[in-house]
């Protein structure tokens, strides 16, 4: 049991909120399963549990000692610095080395006396351990981390309290992976990655012989590198149709059996309601609905008592039935399908007007842009590596920066800005009552994109999905001419992105879009503009 991950009937809660109820999970090395779910379903409580940060409420948890949890905000000490980062995922694999050398050498010193058994043992664990994390190629497997992860120009000394959330995440990613522990947990860890690290997060996650368990909205991520993918959204008959939650296979392939599974879940639910009202008129029969206009006629009293009688009995025989059908029927009741977060109402205002004409910008050694324009409903999609500039583009259409060199020229009414990191000013608030500091007249109800139960939560206690979608839910609210999304599928639920990326292709709003999405920019029809660093 010691290499495998074994999880059976988990429940958690966080904040006095059943978050998972009944989860069952398991993996053996080589096999790599994606955690998906709509915002709040568990994914990060899942792991959490399994790194051991978050003690259950009951259920049975086995992992490998050899763990590894990489958190959304990367879970680093903000007191470290970068090389001390690195070097603590390094320092396990030197001494495996080290230590492998020192027994390699009492065994030679010690053949002229017989070969100690323990000894022997010893050498043949330390040797395996080694050879399983590849621990001879740690210091090159660091360097080229840090390189394809866009780490180089942190100098080591630089406090981590100092970097950005991405630089953060691809920090801890690449120690993670450098490590090679047998157990991976890892949390939406292509957010904050381009197409290079990208190839490179997806190449070293296939070659490692251990366990990979990642909760991830990529879906070409998931296509590449699952061998599992297990849904933690309520289904009644599961994403295997039998009540299972986990399909064996990639993301496209499940998200066809997903499909497949809610249509036979409402089917179900719409067949079961109609059987019931059936039932139920049944139950409610009366003598006149079985002989419906059967007066008795003159001298054959005796014959109608004597048919009234056996009419009443066949309707007390017919309302029995029913009853007791109906009673059946309770007892395995089908659930009603819950209605899916969906992103309703979005962008579809009057005709809108943003225009934005951008030239000879620089920002510090942040962005070089020599010319963009952007037409009245245009659809932009911005490409370009980590540390381009898209991040700072946008500040600029948005208005919280200034450019050193250059004009920005946006012609917006109302400009709308979805950041990668949402933080809010009053953590305390709740989500309620932060929308309606922006649309007093509006409800986050009719938008539904947060469950009702989730309204008067404090934005502080919501997943970092769930105040994504509350930003985003503010953001539609203002009924924007100008929408700005700096990588807008980060901790969003796989369905709802693809809403949102149906609403920005019918919006009359002028859209522009930073992303590293691959899914998104496969299928992006409006025009492109590539921010290259200089």
């Amino acid at each position: 049991m010691s290499s495998t991950l074994f999880i059976r009937d988990l429940t958690a809660s966080l904040g006095g909120r059943v978050v998972l109820d009944g989860v069952d999970l398991s993996a053996r090395p080589g096999e790599r399963v994606g955690l998906v779910g709509e915002n709040g379903s568990g994914k990060s409580t899942l792991l959490r549990v399994a790194a051991g940060e978050l003690a259950p409420d009951g259920g049975e948890v086995f992992v490998p000692a050899d763990l590894g949890h990489l958190p959304q905000d990367g879970g680093l000490d903000p007191r470290s610095t970068v090389g001390e980062v690195l070097h603590r995922a390094l320092a396990p694999l030197h001494q495996a080395v080290a230590r492998l050398e020192r027994l390699g050498t009492a065994l030679a010193e010690g053949a002229r006396s017989g070969v100690d058994d323990a000894l022997a043992a010893d050498y043949d664990a330390a040797l395996a351990w080694a050879q399983s994390h590849d621990a001879w190629d740690a210091d090159r497997r660091s360097q080229v981390a840090a390189q394809r992860l866009g780490l180089e120009s942190l100098r080591p000394e630089r406090p981590v309290a100092e970097l950005s959330g991405g630089e953060r995440g691809r920090l801890a990613l690449a120690a993670l992976l450098t490590r090679q522990p047998a157990c991976l947990l890892l949390d939406e860890p292509t957010n904050h990655l381009d197409d290079d690290a990208l190839d490179f997060l997806e190449s070293a996650l296939l070659g490692l012989p251990g366990i990979v368990v990642t909760a991830s909205h990529d879906r070409v991520f998931l296509d590449r590198v699952c061998t599992g993918v297990v849904d933690l959204d309520p289904s009644h008959f599961g994403t295997d149709g039998h009540g299972g939650r986990r399909f064996t296979g990639g993301y496209s392939t499940y998200l066809h059996h997903k499909r497949a599974a809610r249509r036979r879940w409402t089917e179900a639910y719409d067949a079961q309601q109609a059987e019931r009202a059936e039932l139920q008129a049944a139950a409610s029969t009366v003598a006149h609905d079985v002989a419906p206009g059967r007066a008795p006629r003159d001298n054959d009293g005796f014959i109608h008592h004597f048919k009234g009688s056996r009419v009443q009995d066949t309707v007390r025989r017919r309302v029995r039935n029913a009853e007791q059908r109906l009673a059946s029927l309770e007892r395995r009741a089908i659930p009603r399908p819950p209605r899916p977060l969906a992103l309703t109402g979005a962008f579809d205002g009057p005709v809108r007007a943003g225009r934005i004409r951008v030239r000879e910008v620089v920002v510090g050694g942040r962005l070089h842009l020599d010319r963009l324009d952007v037409a009245p409903g245009e659809k932009l999609l911005l490409t370009g590596p980590n540390g381009s500039g898209k991040s700072t583009l946008l500040d600029l259409l948005m208005g919280r920066l200034r450019p050193d060199r250059g004009t920005v020229d946006v012609q917006a009414a109302r400009v709308g800005h979805l950041p990668q990191d949402v933080r809010f000013a009053h953590p305390g608030q709740s989500a309620q009552a932060v929308f309606e500091a922006v649309a007093p007249t509006r409800t986050l109800a009719e938008l539904g994109l947060l469950a009702p139960g989730e309204h008067r939560r404090p934005v502080g206690q919501l997943s970092l999905g769930q105040q994504r979608r509350l930003a985003l839910a503010v953001l539609v609210a203002i009924g924007p001419d100008l929408v700005l999304l700096d990588e807008p599928s980060n901790h969003l639920s796989l369905t709802l992105v693809e809403e949102l990326e149906e609403a920005l292709r019918g919006t009359r709003a002028t859209v522009v879009v930073a992303t590293h999405d691959r899914w998104l920019r496969r299928r992006w029809s409006g025009t492109r503009a590539e921010v290259v660093p200089r």
